[in-house]
């Protein structure tokens, strides 16, 4: 039977546009280079590939820097897909931008209306339940929302704080399994994980917790060789991806796909 937490038919990706250069972060360490990230982006979109998976690549979308982190706009999941809600008000309308392949792929397609915001970056499905971290783009109104969405397809949601500094809850942590969650310490040491098996990245490598899990691949950004050989320990089979670029814009793997088994 396959798992419908990291076992995919379809990712959607969003090749980044030359307005990349105006993203938002959190504090400027450098201006992104267009050429290196396409370079990046294009290993990340064959790394998909390679697990069989069809890969949906959307045309960049220049009124929006911020359009390549699709994972921002959708929650899928097995019943459907919940469209977001983001919290940085330059990135509402990629909303809207991501509609039209969402329902390419899903019949059931639901909406968080606000007035509350939600960012798919700060939301954890795992075997048992969906983990969503309130964070500075995430509100409790979004959670609350989200949580009745997800009641009626039969989830339940629990609640967990984003350290402070921390972007979204997934900058600190990702799912290796159904069971198995990759974590800095110091998301780890709030508790949220407690009942989970958890591997931790190394000291000085947490920018190595956002991977992703994609079928049989964990894809993580490349340059954390001691967090990569704490995965492979573990069984994983790696492969790694340059993020220097998409760094900068406090982005990183589990941001530039949505994951899902499509129900159309």
């Amino acid at each position: 039977m396959s798992n419908p937490t990291f076992e995919f038919t379809h990712a959607i990706t969003r090749r980044p546009s030359a307005s990349i250069v105006d993203g938002l972060r959190a504090e400027d360490i450098g201006t992104p280079d267009l050429d290196k990230m396409l370079a990046a982006h294009a290993d990340y979109v064959a790394a998909l590939k390679s697990t069989g998976a069809t890969v949906i690549e959307l045309d960049p979308a220049e009124a929006y820097p911020d359009a390549v982190f699709v994972e921002d706009t959708t929650l899928c999941l097995p019943h459907g897909a919940i469209m977001m809600r983001p919290g940085a008000p330059t990135r509402m309308g990629e909303v809207a931008e991501m509609a039209p392949a969402i329902r390419a792929c899903f019949d059931d397609v639901r909406q968080i209306n606000g007035p509350g915001h939600i960012e798919g970056g700060d939301i954890l499905v795992t075997g048992r339940e969906i983990l969503v971290g309130r964070s500075d783009r995430t509100d409790a109104a979004g959670v609350a929302e989200l949580a009745e969405i997800a009641a009626e397809w039969g989830h339940s949601l629990r609640e967990v704080f984003t350290p402070p500094g921390v972007l979204h809850f997934k900058t600190d942590c990702s799912l290796m399994d159904a069971e198995t969650i990759l974590s800095t310490k110091r998301l780890d040491a709030s508790g949220c994980f407690t009942g989970y098996r958890v591997l931790h990245v190394a000291e000085g490598e947490e920018a190595a917790a956002n991977a992703i899990r994609f079928n049989n691949l964990v894809i993580m950004p490349a340059g954390f060789p001691r967090t990569a050989d704490v995965l492979d320990k573990a069984g994983y089979e790696v492969v790694q991806v340059s993020n220097t670029e998409c760094a900068k814009l406090d982005g990183g793997m589990s941001c530039l796909s949505l994951r899902f088994s499509a129900t159309k």
